[in-house]
This record gives structure tokens, sequence and C-alpha cells, in this order.
């Protein structure tokens, strides 16, 4: 009869361990649940989040109201919407592009490259070293046109040569601009067509979005 205690007691023992075992591997399972849903609905929030903060930039209609442009040597134009400028007085070339954040977050635009037209059907992302940094912070708010604007001052300079032949003969050309939200990130370069209408003025379209701190879509 103590033989049978015993063994009585020890599989009550092994039985109690066992279902110990099970109770903190659903425990364990339950937690780990918990976790990888956590993480999931939090980074949907900040996807979300980002997306409400993200910027894109597009040329301006033409019924926008116009802008007034001042550089800082006191250069100034009105600049109407959907059109763009480009000019040369005193070995100065200015430039200026009527856009229009069409994103859903603030456009703070950091720098631009100039580049001669070519007909790329598959171009790559501008590589960020070319870029030159704007002088001025230029913002436009989600869903409202606004304006870039800067210009090549130096007959050194590598575009003065080709951007000068280009707005004399008006030919067209492009600007590739590089901005991000309003805390820096989320990058893009989108890149404009400025082509020459009539006898003085000028057009901006845009030809392709690049993303630079996130996947490209395409």
């Amino acid at each position: 009869d103590g033989l049978l205690v015993c063994a009585f007691v020890a599989d009550l023992a092994a039985i109690s361990s066992l279902v110990s075992a099970a109770g903190t591997l659903v425990l364990a399972g339950a937690t780990f649940a918990a976790v990888r849903s956590a993480n999931t609905a939090a980074r949907t929030a900040e996807r979300s989040l980002m997306a409400g903060l993200r910027p894109l930039l597009i040329p301006s209609r033409t019924t926008d109201p116009p802008m007034k442009v001042l550089w800082s040597d006191g250069h100034f134009i009105r600049l109407e919407g959907g059109h763009a400028y480009a000019a040369v007085d005193n070995d100065v070339a200015y430039l200026a592009m009527a856009v229009r954040n069409a994103g859903t977050g603030l456009a703070l635009l950091h720098a631009w490259s100039p580049r001669e037209l070519t007909f790329d059907r598959r171009p790559s992302r501008p590589d960020l070293e070319e870029f030159r940094r704007l002088n001025i912070d230029l913002y436009i708010p989600a869903g409202e046109p606004g304006y870039w604007e800067s210009a090549v001052r130096s007959l050194d300079d590598p575009a003065w040569r080709w951007l000068d032949a280009a707005i004399g003969e008006r030919r067209p050309f492009m600007i590739d601009v590089l901005y991000g939200d309003q805390e820096g990130g989320q990058r893009a370069i989108t890149r404009f067509t400025v082509v020459p209408a009539g006898d003085e003025n000028w057009y901006a379209q845009s030809a392709r979005t690049w993303n630079v701190d996130r996947p490209d879509p395409r």
C-alpha cells in the first residue's frame, strides 16, 4: 500500500509539472501574440502618422494666385500660377518655379540640382552629392501653392555655360528639387522640366519623383 501511495503521489507531481509547463507554454504563446499584435499596431500607427506628414511637390495650377519672389540681391518678380521663371541679368541666372504641395504634410525644401534636358526612359535617382543647398528656408503648406527659387551666380559654375545658353536660346532644361517633411525626414526628389512658352513665359512640368528615405513604390 505504501508503494502504491508513493507511486500515486509521484504521478500527481508529474501531472502537476506537465500542467504547469503547459500553462507556461500557453501564457508564453499568448504573450508573444500580444507583443506581436502590439508591434503591428505600433507600426501601423507610425505609418499612418508619417503618411499624414508626407509632402509631394507638383506644378501649381494656372488658377493659383501669383507669388512675389525676391532674391537676396533685390531681384524681384511676380510669378504667376503654373509658371516658371528663367532669366539672366548681370551674369546671374535667376530661376523660379510655381509649385503646389499635393501631399498631406508641410514641405520643407532642402536643395536643388540643375540638369540639361535628356531623354531617359528609366532615369535613376539623382546623387545627393550633386545637390546645392538652398540659402533660405522655403516651406509649402499641405494642399497649398508655393514656389521654389534659386540662382547661379558664378561664371565658373559648371552649370553656367549650358544654363546660360538654354535660357538665351529658350531651350528646355530640368531642375531636381530635394525636399522633406517638417522634421526633415521622408525626403523625396521631384524632377521638373522647365519649358519655354511663347516669347517670354516658361512653364514647369513634373517628370519623376524618387523617395530618398523610403522604398520607391515602383
